[in-house]
């Protein structure tokens, strides 16, 4: 299908440019929201994940109605790579918006928006088919182009563009990867996309996105909020086929007539930008507003800092985003999280028991084990930033049981976010407590070892919707039910139990984590002649 969305450079200034006739429409919207006229309405938050599309539907008061899963494939076409076909996010969308939906008063659904999967990169042609499969974040082919970025460009001229580095999961290393290793395929791209927003495309026909996923893509200057002039003449792509760039709660379109047909819903639901999965679930945590702190264990894992100030630290070993609020945040990001105690249990127990797995592990072993694990099963990210890192276990002995072994998977997803945390501690950043979401976060034993190897408080909320609850929230901050996102968080997040650390505990994993931190060092010089094995 052919959509004629105007292409507008992005830029924080856009609306007082030549530019500002995109926004005619959405100044078009009726106004939305419950204390409106009295009408109850509904919001859809579209949480596009790597091995599913989660979709909740929430009321204006942040209530929950339902909530769907609608799995799709993933393919590793060469080790390393990893890649998704966009048309399946599309179409399990739909379906799952359509199962949604069922049962409830479609009259009454007012606004959608997103969290999604960073870095990913959709590229479309003129006839906007896509060109080849979405190259995801978690792919490390592009080894080549990040070294470039980051030795030949610079590092430093990197962070005083984009305040970031390069790392092989970010967008801009992809997209010099189709230049340098698909030139065919380079030449034909119209449009230049992110996975949520290939999604808000094909809803409303607008090429947008939001400054907290734009942020993840090397392209853009996070201080000011818009796209970096530089780092487009250094890929080799200009701004116009760059998507317009938004705040996350900001309306950006309709969704267009036979869609809203097709669902069954008003023509004029609002659609807004949405954020980046971070900053989305970050929303749907609380983690808005000044030194805020959110730990997500999904398949990847993040520790997520709000700020209302930009800030850089000096080695960028974590990322300077703008985050969905407004205002700005650091975050570590390691590639496996909750994926790594999937895959020890998935593929070496043979077993999706995984809370009966974890029932061994007495509190009497916490803080005791000798076992420990790198949790780099797909290189990493923050803060080592190295794509040839590997997963490995080390302090085996006959008498190492199965249990030894999953609470070590377990702790050593801990101690890696902690690497991290100590960059945050560097700064001068000071936190007492966290949030947590995500799969891994249902876990007790291991909200548990959290509040004790990063020695924070961990508030467990009443909702662990994350991404989901995030983009409902920025749907209705978009339509009018709230002033700001801050105010949506403060009506909608509850706080049902915190969990202290322990001092004892604290100290023994303590310990531990001293250890812990010698052992990439250690192993580092081998995986890199790992790497260059035939």
């Amino acid at each position: 299908m052919k959509r004629k969305a105007k292409q507008v450079p992005a830029c924080r200034n856009w609306k007082n440019s030549q530019w500002a006739v995109e926004v005619k429409k959405a100044e078009k919207f009726p106004p939305a929201g419950t204390g409106i006229g009295g009408i109850d309405v509904l919001y859809i938050g579209i949480d596009l994940g790597t091995s599913a599309v989660k979709l909740l539907l929430m009321d204006s008061e942040g209530k929950i109605h339902n909530i769907v899963s609608r799995e799709y494939p993933l393919y590793f076409p060469r080790p390393g790579w990893s890649e998704q076909d966009p048309e399946d996010w599309w179409e399990q969308t739909v379906a799952g918006m359509t199962e949604l939906l069922r049962g409830a008063d479609k009259s009454r659904v007012s606004g959608i928006s997103f969290g999604g999967q960073m870095h990913g990169l959709v590229i479309l042609d003129e006839k906007d088919q896509v060109i080849r499969p979405a190259i995801l974040w978690n792919d490390g082919r592009t080894f080549e182009e990040n070294d470039y970025l980051n030795n030949v460009i610079g590092r430093e001229r990197l962070s005083e563009y984009t305040a970031n580095i390069s790392f092989t999961g970010f967008t801009a290393p992809k997209l010099l990867w189709v230049k340098n290793k698909e030139p065919e395929n380079f030449v034909r791209i119209r449009r230049i996309m992110l996975p949520k927003d290939y999604i808000a495309y094909r809803l409303t026909g607008v090429h947008c996105t939001d400054v907290s996923d734009a942020s993840g893509m090397l392209l853009f200057d996070v201080k000011n909020r818009c796209w970096s002039r530089e780092m487009c003449e250094i890929c080799g792509v200009s701004e116009e086929q760059l998507p317009r760039c938004c705040e996350s709660s900001e309306k950006v379109g309709t969704v267009l007539p036979e869609i809203a047909a097709r669902l069954g819903i008003p023509e004029n639901v609002a659609v807004a930008a949405g954020a980046g999965d971070n900053a989305a679930a970050a929303v749907g945590t609380g983690t808005v507003g000044d030194n805020m702190c959110n730990i997500s264990l999904g398949t990847s894992g993040t520790i997520f800092i709000s700020s209302e100030k930009f800030g850089v630290d000096r080695n960028n070993a974590l990322h300077s985003f703008a985050h969905a609020d407004g205002h700005y945040h650091l975050m570590g990001c390691m590639l496996s999280a909750a994926s790594c105690n999937k895959w020890w249990m998935d593929e070496i127990l043979g077993t999706k028991e995984y809370a009966a797995g974890q029932q061994e592990i007495s509190a009497d072993r916490l803080g005791e084990n000798k076992v420990y694990f790198l949790p780099y099963l797909m290189g990493e990210r923050s803060p080592h930033n190295d794509p040839n890192a590997r997963g490995a276990f080390i302090g085996m002995t006959m008498d190492t049981t199965r249990a030894d072994m999953t609470q070590a998977v377990l702790e050593g997803v801990a101690f890696a976010l902690r690497d991290s945390l100590e960059v945050a501690r560097s700064l001068g950043i000071r936190l007492e407590r966290t949030k947590i979401c995500g799969g891994g976060a249902k876990s007790p034993l291991w909200r548990k070892m959290i509040a004790n190897i990063l020695n924070l408080k961990v508030d467990i909320i009443e909702s662990e919707e994350g991404p989901a609850l995030g983009g409902a929230m920025l749907a209705a901050v978009a339509c009018g039910e709230y002033p700001s996102v801050e105010a949506a968080a403060g009506k909608i997040v509850r706080i049902v139990e915190t969990l202290e650390p322990e001092p004892a505990l604290v100290a023994k994993y303590d310990a531990r984590y001293e250890i812990f931190r010698k052992i990439y060092p250690a192993c580092k010089g081998l995986y890199d002649i790992m790497n260059g094995c035939p």
